[in-house]
């Protein structure tokens, strides 16, 4: 796929239609069709692993489980969807892996060679995968970051692959026993990243610690995982990471955009008070500004502007107001396919609701083009295809009444505006 062009309209619009790039979507091999990615050494682990595993969840046992790897009904339900092209998160489990790697814990020691190994096997079926679909899917591939030179070779390895979708961030909850993300100790992650202009994305639900299951856990869990998740964005700001790497492109994806503006706003009050209060001021932070002026480098909000993006995933009407502040050339629309949680099959409703009444460069902009910007889409090799099932300017104009009566999303949900972070 090659870059769109700067300066160049934010999206194609053929006729009147829509190329709409979903920036948040989800694939995984069945689990017994990862085993010819997997290296031999690991084939008699794999079956006597594979022999006894049982899958936790109910959506990966369904008759739907196949929208993760059956790349002929996801190209026809996507279309159906108005969906052109995809950036692609994992979502199946990995060999080796307790769960889905979005929220596993980190390995142990004597776990990390097998866990570490089903990732690359991962990255090898999603590689074929993409290729199945050209110039249609991202890939986004995975690392774990016990060992930051191992991780730095795939990531070298998987960009070379072809997966253009970038990086997928392993959080580092408490207790994990990793760095927190501010420390130096990534520095060669974020370089190779920067070097080869691999976008660093950081998905919801990746960065949580472990709550148990009990019904309190759970609730706990919904309200405090994107907070954890958010934590990507502070830590390598205030750790310097983009001062270090000024190219280093960070996406924070599946975590809502409303609460932007203010944590910038706060991140910004913070920066100014120890950055002062390093400089000799006196204030109450005098005692924990030292030296961050100059390991961090530019204040939190230039940095956005200039590093970061957000995958708005089924955007919420209370966000839109909200988008200047954010940025337009930094919200990327996602339909969260194949999840309960997605707008499919109801994309053109969800994007309705979110867009209706917009200046038509605005919403091709949240759609379609910022993605491929980011993520390397071409617009003229989509706009033939979009121009026979992308949604129609007129449609995404006119406002949505009801919700569908059997749509999940929360972007149909009442009171989504309670949301503050």
């Amino acid at each position: 796929m090659s870059p769109h062009a700067p300066g160049t309209p934010a999206a194609s619009t053929d006729g009147d239609r829509y190329t709409v790039i979903s920036a948040d979507c989800h694939a995984g091999a069945d689990l017994l069709d990862y085993r010819p990615y997997l290296e031999k050494e690991h084939h008699e682990a794999f079956d006597a692993w594979a022999a006894t595993y049982v899958n936790p969840y109910q959506d990966l046992l369904a008759d739907t489980a196949d929208r993760n790897w059956n790349s002929g009904r996801r190209l026809a339900e996507l279309e159906r969807d108005g969906i052109v092209a995809e950036v692609v998160f994992p979502n199946t489990i990995p060999p080796f892996f307790p769960s889905a790697s979005l929220t596993a814990p980190a390995p142990t020691a004597s776990e990390f060679a097998r866990r570490w190994a089903g990732l690359r096997a991962h990255n090898r079926w999603l590689a074929d995968f993409c290729a199945a679909a050209p110039g249609r899917r991202a890939g986004v591939f995975q690392i774990l970051l016990n060992d930051v030179d191992e991780a730095v070779r795939e990531i070298r390895r998987a960009a070379g692959a072809g997966l253009t979708g970038g990086l997928l961030l392993p959080g580092t909850p408490p207790g994990s026993g990793l760095p927190e993300l501010y420390s130096t100790a990534y520095d060669p992650i974020w370089a190779a990243c920067a070097e080869l202009g691999v976008p660093v994305n950081h998905h919801a639900g990746s960065a949580s610690p472990p709550l148990g299951d009990e019904p309190a856990a759970r609730a706990v869990f919904m309200v405090e995982t994107t907070w954890f998740s958010h934590r990507a964005l502070w830590h390598l700001v205030f750790g310097g990471a983009f001062r270090r790497n000024p190219g280093l492109r960070l996406v924070l994806t599946e975590q809502g955009s409303g609460w932007i503006p203010g944590v910038l706003d706060m991140l910004d009050y913070y920066h100014g008070r120890l950055v002062a209060a390093g400089a000799g001021a006196a204030t109450a932070e005098s005692k924990f500004g030292a030296g961050l002026g100059a390991s961090m480098g530019k204040g939190p909000s230039q940095v956005w502007r200039e590093n970061c993006w957000v995958g708005a995933s089924f955007m919420r009407p209370h966000e839109v107001p909200l988008r200047d502040r954010i940025g337009l050339d930094k919200i990327m629309w996602g339909s969260d396919y194949p999840h309960d949680e997605g707008t499919h099959p109801y994309s053109r409703e969800g994007l309705r609701i979110a867009y209706a009444g917009l200046p038509r460069e605005e919403v091709a902009a949240m759609v379609g083009g910022n993605a491929a910007r980011v993520y390397g889409f071409d617009l003229e090799r989509l706009a033939p295809l979009a121009a026979e099932v992308g949604p129609t300017v007129a449609e995404l104009a006119e406002p949505l009444g009801e919700p569908p009566a059997d749509a999940t999303s929360p972007v149909f949900a009442k009171g989504g505006s309670v949301r503050v972070w």
